[in-house]
């Protein structure tokens, strides 16, 4: 029988989950299988392991025997507090090939180079890892590192829609500095990244990646309106909450582009990061990255308008004379645009309304004006909602539905978004 894992309560950054309902006894740490294969970021997965056994989680490293030639046993043995081997002729008689996997509530292989994404694709189980891959009923989520020739080539990406298929996660590398003087898509996502994806893999109690396949847009952060070299319009957005919906996409499966205004936040792992500035430039961005997308989630806070003009140099204040007014001009409205031009079938469009006043009334009217699906209200402030962890709202639905979202961090928030675009999208 298969065990079954679900967390009724989401973890803060770094915080240990430990209320578990179901096969897994309450206070139990849970168990992770940390996989490395034989490529140069396997140093990195030194990182991985201590903030997951910081968190409060029992992990057991099980490294290929290429992976040694970059990280020795002695240091994986230390770091897990368990013994370490490559090969299923060690403690036969403990059977660790199966064992291993079938105890684990996450195996995440980080990272994963192209020959373990192929042996995994195609069941092959010549190792300890590849053995441990096959015998595990618990989420799975490999993190790709190797060059750009090699992730782009065909081999590669059909591996990896084989085993998104599946159900894994197979979160997309970054964009950096690979080995050598070489650059591109290929670099492992930062450990604290990998990280966040596990917990909340985790967090999910291994439920089925619902957004496997899909392709999802999310905006964050808060555009910027110059004014001149150094002044600009801009709003207290942080971006945190979109991160977090952008995060939690990656982690049900989901391929990510994250358009983000002026947010000064790592870039979530697996999420493919568009960088912009002004609500022209988001609208760009959105509408290209739109184009074959199945959800389209407007979470950035965007400027209603803009100076009207552009000073060239440094607005300078003039003794005994007040400063000239400044004209405003209406930005485009991006969410009605999407809403009413979807580029997609059956695409669901989701929008954020941050209200100081009147909120549910003030959403409900947006929601008929702007035309989307959903529409996550909130009330803001100074010291509400903005570059808070946490966050509190209603999810109004073109349906005429409403669920509320009690006080709480944003990534609960965003899980329930995600739900509702899941059913939508089914």
């Amino acid at each position: 029988m298969g065990r079954t894992v679900r967390y009724v309560r989401f973890a803060s950054r770094g915080e240990v989950v430990d209320e578990a309902v179901g096969a897994v006894e309450k206070g139990r740490k849970p168990k992770v299988v940390l996989g490395v294969s034989g490529g140069i970021a396997a140093y990195k997965a030194c990182e991985l392991l201590r903030r997951l056994t910081e968190s409060g989680h029992d992990v057991r490293v099980v490294p290929t025997e290429s992976a040694l030639h970059f990280v020795g046993a002695a240091t994986w043995s230390a770091l897990s507090g368990h013994p370490v081997s490559t090969e299923v002729w060690s403690d036969v008689h403990e059977v660790p090939h199966v064992r291993i996997g079938q105890g684990a509530d996450l195996v995440v292989v980080a990272p994963a180079t192209a020959d373990m994404l192929a042996k995994a694709a195609h069941g092959l189980a010549d190792d300890l890892l590849t053995n441990t891959l096959l015998t595990a009923r618990c989420p799975v989520v490999f993190a790709p590192a190797m060059h750009t020739e090699m992730w782009e080539h065909p081999a590669t990406q059909e591996n990896v829609t084989t085993l998104r298929r599946r159900g894994a996660v197979v979160i997309e590398p970054a964009v950096g500095r690979l080995t050598g003087v070489d650059t591109g898509k290929g670099r492992l996502p930062e450990p604290g990244e990998i990280f966040e994806v596990c917990r909340r893999v985790l967090a999910g109690g291994g439920a089925e990646a619902d957004l496997a396949g899909r392709h999802v847009v999310v905006s964050a952060g808060g555009t910027r309106e110059p004014l001149d070299p150094v002044r600009f319009l801009g709003n207290r957005s942080s971006g945190k909450q979109g991160y977090a919906l952008a995060r939690t996409a990656a982690a049900r499966g989901a391929r990510v582009t994250l358009i983000a205004a002026n947010a000064a936040l790592p870039d979530p792992a697996g999420v493919d990061v568009v960088p912009v500035g002004t609500a022209v430039q988001l609208r760009e961005a959105v509408l290209k990255a739109a184009a074959d997308a199945d959800a389209v989630v407007m979470a950035a806070a965007v400027a209603d308008f803009r100076p009207a003009t552009y000073a060239a140099g440094k607005i300078k204040k003039k003794d005994g004379l007040e400063p000239e007014p400044i004209t405003l001009v209406r930005n485009p409205d991006i969410l009605a645009e999407i809403a009413g031009d979807r580029p997609r079938a059956g695409q669901v469009v989701v929008g954020f309304a941050a209200e100081t006043d009147d909120v549910l009334a003030n959403g409900r009217a947006k929601l008929e004006r702007k035309g989307c699906d959903l529409l996550v209200v909130n009330e803001v402030g100074e010291r509400k909602t903005f570059g808070a962890e946490e966050n509190e709202a209603v999810v109004l639905g073109s349906d005429g539905s409403e669920t509320p979202v009690p006080h709480g961090p944003k990534e609960a928030l965003a899980d329930i978004v995600w739900n509702l675009v899941s059913r939508r999208l089914a």
